[in-house]
């Protein structure tokens, strides 16, 4: 054995090799086409900081984000039958869940959680788009209705974020029969008085705008997300005329009064903190780490009136 040839000159050439640089450093904007660093695009919450568009996050950065700290619980939610119609396309269904799984980490197209912003206690439920394009199958339908009982036992606010292009098709009717199901779901949160908010991110789409994304009490949209039941092709293709620019996006919503806000991504949390505190007739949050004031600090603090007189009082 050359211990110089075999061993030595390896080792060297390793060192003083030249790395290969990873495919997934960079990312190219799809409104501008900037390239950004991944560092980048994860600090500003997949927000271009060129020109503000929003990227695809998923359900788990996103309460990452959302809850104080990052720190939230899973809620549990029921597995259904596996593949109810045997449906095959170009592949079997159960063959492309396992290969979707593995792509994007998560068991299915929704995650439910639990956890405090803004030290106001929520459930949050969110889609992930990447997962079968968030399709609504059985799993997404009981993970509302699990996000609805988990929110009626611990008297929270639900907040959802929905992010879909609709129903899935190799569960057929099943998959159809989730609207009546999660709008039930919304029902029972109406009847105990709790908040329901929806964020539509982008794309929203099909029975998912047909049924809980938008029975929410306050409705919120991010920047140009695409909301809609068919598309904007598809309706062109029927009436055969040109539609409106920006139509069918959050900005055209909340113009025609569709929508309540249309709020950038990266001031989100502190929207939905101010939005839940007020509907659940909280005082107003402190920014900060000073907890909130209670009612007899509030009641002991002096009226600026009195301590800053106007000038007609000076006048006088």
């Amino acid at each position: 054995m050359n211990w110089i040839s075999n061993y030595v000159r390896p080792r060297i050439n390793s060192i003083f090799s030249r790395r290969e640089v990873p495919d997934n450093l960079w990312s190219k904007c799809d409104g501008c086409g900037t390239m950004l660093f991944h560092r980048e695009i994860s600090d500003n919450l997949c927000v271009c900081t060129s020109c503000g568009h929003h990227m695809h996050i998923t359900p788990r950065d996103r309460f990452t984000a959302l809850f104080d700290g990052g720190v939230f619980s899973e809620v549990a939610v029921p597995e259904p039958v596996a593949d109810p119609l045997q449906f095959r396309d170009q592949k079997k269904y159960p063959d492309r869940m396992k290969s979707t799984q593995k792509k994007t980490g998560e068991k299915e197209a929704m995650l439910v959680a639990a956890g405090d912003i803004g030290r106001t206690p929520i459930v949050a439920a969110a889609q992930d788009f990447s997962f079968m394009g968030g399709s609504m199958g059985m799993y997404v339908g009981n993970a509302i209705v699990a996000a609805a009982e988990e929110a009626v036992r611990l008297g929270r606010p639900l907040v959802l974020f929905s992010a879909a292009g609709g129903a899935r098709m190799q569960e057929g009717i099943l998959s159809l029969m989730q609207m009546p199901r999660t709008t039930v779901a919304i029902q029972m949160l109406r009847e105990r008085g709790l908040p329901y908010i929806v964020v539509l991110t982008h794309p929203t789409t099909g029975g998912v705008t047909a049924s809980y994304a938008m029975l929410g009490d306050v409705q919120i949209a991010e920047p140009n997300a695409l909301i809609c039941f068919a598309g904007p092709r598809v309706i062109e293709q029927t009436i055969r005329e040109k539609l409106p620019e920006g139509f069918q996006r959050a900005e055209y919503l909340l113009e025609h009064g569709m929508l309540d806000r249309v709020t950038d991504r990266r001031k989100m949390r502190e929207e939905l903190i101010t939005i839940i505190r007020m509907l659940t007739k909280q005082t107003p949050p402190v920014w900060g780490d000073l907890p909130v004031p209670t009612e007899e600090e509030l009641a002991k603090t002096p009226d600026t009136a009195e301590e800053h007189p106007t000038s007609e009082d000076t006048k006088a």
